[in-house]
C-alpha cells in the first residue's frame, strides 16, 4: 500500500473535513462531508457509546445513504452539533426525500472532554457543528483541533488523526479518528507508538520499536500518569472510494476496529465508546466489489486506522491547563 498525496481520509474522492475549536472551553466538533450521499454502516465496540442516527445505518434498514457525519466533544451534550449540521443541509436543499420535505441524514458521535482544563462554559455545540460544515475542505488541520481539541489519554494528549492508503486497482482508504482512549497510545512509558510498525513515511518522527520493550508496556494504568475517570472514546471513520454495499461497509467498519486495537492498549474497554462509522462514495452501478477484493480493502483499513491514531497523539499541541503533556514534549 501506497500513501495518498495529502495522507488523510480526504484522499478518498469527495470527503471534505471541517472543524471548529473552541478553545476556552476545550472542546470541539469534526464534520465528515461526502460531496455526495455516501453509503454508510457503523460498528460499535466500546461498553460506553454516545450517538445518534446509528440504527438506520444496520444493513438491513431502510436508508442507505447518508448527508454527513458528526464527531464532537462535549459528552452527549456535543450530539447537539449535529443539529447545526442537519439545519444547514436543509437549508441547501440536501436531505432524504419524504414526499415533498428532504431530511438530511446526519450520523453522529461523541466523547467526554469535561475534564480537559477548559473553563467549564458549555459551547453551543450547534452552532459548532454548522461551522464545521462550513469549513469543510480536503485540507485538514490533524491534532488539537475540532472534535480532538479536549482529547485525552492514558498518558498524553490525544487528538484529531488521519491517515490514506492506495490500492492498486481497488481504490483508496482513509481514515478520520479522535483519539480520547481510555488505553495508552505508546509502549508503556515510552514514546515509542504501538502502530508503529504501520508508520509510512516518517509520519510519526520514524521512531520505530523501543529497543528494549519496558516493564510497563502492557500496564492499564501507569502510575505516575493516573487516568481520570471517563476520560474515554476513540470514535473514527473510514472511507473509501470503491463501491461498497451497505453490509460491506459494515465488514469495513469492523476491520477499522482492529486499528483499535493495534494503535492503543487496551481497547474496546467498559468505559470506551469506541465507535467506527464507515463511508463508501463509490458510484452506485460500478462493478461489485468481490470477496478478495474486500478482504484488501479490511487489512488497509485496520493498518490506516491504527496510524490515523498514533498520528492524532504526534500532531497534538498543548493548551493552557491541559492534564496530560503533548508527546513532543516527552
Amino acid at each position: 500500500m501506497n500513501i495518498g498525496p495529502r495522507n488523510t481520509i480526504a484522499d478518498v474522492s469527495d470527503i471534505r473535513v471541517g472543524h471548529a475549536t473552541d478553545d476556552a472551553a476545550k472542546s470541539g466538533a469534526t464534520v465528515v462531508w461526502p460531496v455526495h450521499p455516501a453509503t454508510a454502516a457503523v460498528h460499535v465496540m466500546g461498553g460506553a457509546p454516545g450517538t445518534r442516527e446509528t440504527d438506520l445505518l444496520a444493513p438491513g434498514n431502510t436508508v442507505e445513504r447518508i448527508h454527513a457525519l458528526v464527531l464532537s466533544g462535549g459528552s452527549a451534550f456535543g450530539l447537539a452539533a449535529a443539529d447545526g449540521v442537519m439545519a444547514a443541509l436543509a437549508e441547501a436543499g440536501e436531505g432524504f426525500p419524504v414526499g415533498p420535505h428532504h431530511i438530511p441524514i446526519v450520523p453522529a458521535a461523541i466523547l467526554f472532554d469535561f475534564m480537559a482544563g477548559g473553563d467549564g462554559i458549555l459551547p453551543d455545540y450547534a452552532s459548532l457543528g454548522r461551522h464545521a460544515l462550513q469549513n469543510a475542505a480536503t485540507d485538514i488541520a490533524l491534532g488539537s483541533v475540532g472534535a480532538g481539541t479536549g482529547a485525552m489519554t492514558a498518558t498524553v494528549r490525544g487528538g484529531v488523526g488521519s491517515a490514506s492508503s492506495v490500492l492498486d486497482g481497488i481504490g483508496t482508504v482513509g481514515a478520520l479518528v479522535a483519539v480520547n482512549a481510555l488505553g495508552n497510545p505508546l509502549v508503556g512509558s515510552s514514546r515509542h507508538f504501538w502502530a508503529a510498525p504501520f508508520e509510512q513515511r516518517g509520519e510519526l518522527g520514524y521512531l520505530g520499536w523501543p529497543a528494549l520493550m519496558p516493564e510497563d508496556a502492557t500496564t492499564v494504568r501507569l502510575k505516575h500518569r493516573p487516568v481520570p475517570p471517563n476520560a474515554n472514546t476513540t470514535i473514527g471513520v473510514i472511507a473509501t472510494d470503491a463501491p461498497l454495499t451497505k453490509a460491506q461497509c459494515k465488514r469495513l467498519a469492523i476491520a477499522a476496529h482492529d486499528g483499535f486495537a493495534r494503535a492503543v492498549w487496551p481497547a474496546h474497554l467498559p468505559m470506551d465508546g469506541d465507535l467506527v462509522f464507515a463511508l463508501s462514495t463509490g458510484e452506485p452501478g460500478a462493478v461489485p466489489v468481490g470477496i478478495e477484493t474486500m478482504i484488501d480493502l479490511c487489512a488497509a483499513a485496520t493498518a490506516t486506522m491504527a496510524r490515523a491514531i498514533a498520528r492524532g497523539v504526534y500532531e497534538a499541541r498543548p493548551l493552557p491547563g491541559d492534564p496530560k503533556p503533548v508527546w513532543r514534549n516527552l
